[in-house]
């Protein structure tokens, strides 16, 4: 059974302004208390510092944090709540987990932060949804590196908190452990309840985990928005670079022969290889621009299985020193699709705005 922590639905605000010699945080944010937000950029932006000034673990110099109505923090008025005392898990880099506990103490020592009657979460639910049942009685030092990870999100969940804090929660993990966590944090995202506010420079957990984006850049806040606008805005080119593309939130329709799924989208059906989830799942797949091909017709003898009829709405030529464009389609179900071409297409086929095109996107392509 789903678990569910049922939260306000008011919002998460930050207004923040803190100084360092070599460095200084100018932001000002309203995020959703809901989903997962994700704060994204190069190293050294402020994502992190601004986690930390949320947590009360950085001090302002001006600004407040109010969480779900309550607030933490605000200079005007000099209140301010002590980390301790804010209903928060934060979950660091490192797992941080007791080495002479076992599992299950070390997760029993977050449950006992909180009293009985405050707790919204139980153990059984914890471990189930992160899959450590079968780990309890083991000690850190018998962990892998994902396994600890999930470890300590369990013990952060334990305490029952009105938000969860996660700064770079995979980034000591090699591209496979990396693989074989994520989907525990989408389950963690589908079955609970709970806002999260999650740092990465990580284009892979971006795509597969924001519901909302918030865009970093040397101590300022570039974009804030949903994932969806964000992703597929080309002004963020140059931030995204080779990576930039769309994201599409579906559901798996059916698995077919050849080890195809057939995914919808709103309407609009999308082939994927292989069978990747479960009929009536949903499943967020991410298309690259440079992925994306363009025809002025249907080609009707194709490989190509995801033909879908576009608008053109905006062409966007800052790449042209590389020999590129950037153009922005609308679908038939109003999602927008980025596809990323030659110079050279764009001229040969005398692409321009409003223009009525089919997009081009191999299943292979999907991630």
């Amino acid at each position: 059974m789903p678990m569910s922590v049922s939260r306000s639905r008011s919002h998460i605000t930050a207004e923040l302004t803190i100084r360092y010699a070599d460095f200084s945080l100018d932001a000002n944010l309203t995020l959703p208390a809901q989903g997962i937000t994700v704060f994204f950029g190069h190293s050294g932006c402020g994502k992190t510092t601004c986690l930390r000034a949320i947590a009360g673990l950085e001090k302002l110099e001006q600004g407040k944090v109010s969480v779900a109505g309550e607030m933490w923090q605000c200079s005007d008025s000099q209140q301010f709540v002590p980390t301790y005392k804010r209903d928060l898990g934060y979950v660091f880099q490192e797992p941080g987990l007791f080495p002479h506990l076992t599992v299950e103490a070390n997760l029993q020592f977050g449950a006992k932060r909180i009293a009985v009657n405050k707790r919204h979460v139980s153990f059984d639910e914890v471990t189930e949804l992160l899959g450590i049942t079968s780990l309890l009685n083991r000690y850190p030092a018998q962990l892998s590196g994902g396994e600890k990870q999930r470890v300590a999100i369990g013990r952060a969940l334990l305490t029952s908190p009105k938000l969860l804090l996660m700064d770079e929660p995979l980034s000591a993990l090699d591209q496979p452990r990396k693989q074989e966590f994520l989907p525990y944090l989408e389950r963690l995202h589908r079955e609970l309840d709970l806002p999260i506010l999650y740092v990465t420079h990580s284009m892979q957990e971006l795509a597969r985990l924001a519901d909302h984006i918030v865009l970093f850049d040397k101590g300022s806040i570039l974009a804030s928005g949903s994932a969806h606008s964000i992703m597929s805005d080309p002004k963020f080119d140059a931030l995204f670079g080779d990576e930039i593309g769309s994201v599409f939130d579906t559901k798996v329709v059916a698995m077919h022969e050849n080890r195809m799924t057939e995914l919808d989208c709103d309407g609009l059906t999308i082939w994927a290889v292989g069978y990747i989830a479960e009929q009536g799942a949903t499943y967020r797949c991410r298309i690259l621009a440079s992925d994306v091909g363009l025809s002025l017709e249907e080609p009707k003898f194709s490989t190509v299985l995801n033909r879908f009829r576009a608008t053109i709405i905006d062409i966007q030529t800052t790449l042209a020193e590389d020999g590129q464009a950037l153009v922005v389609l609308e679908l038939e179900n109003q999602q927008r699709l980025l596809s990323k071409i030659t110079l050279k297409s764009l001229y040969e086929l005398n692409l321009t705005q409003g223009l009525e095109v089919w997009a081009l996107v191999k299943s292979v392509a999907l991630s």
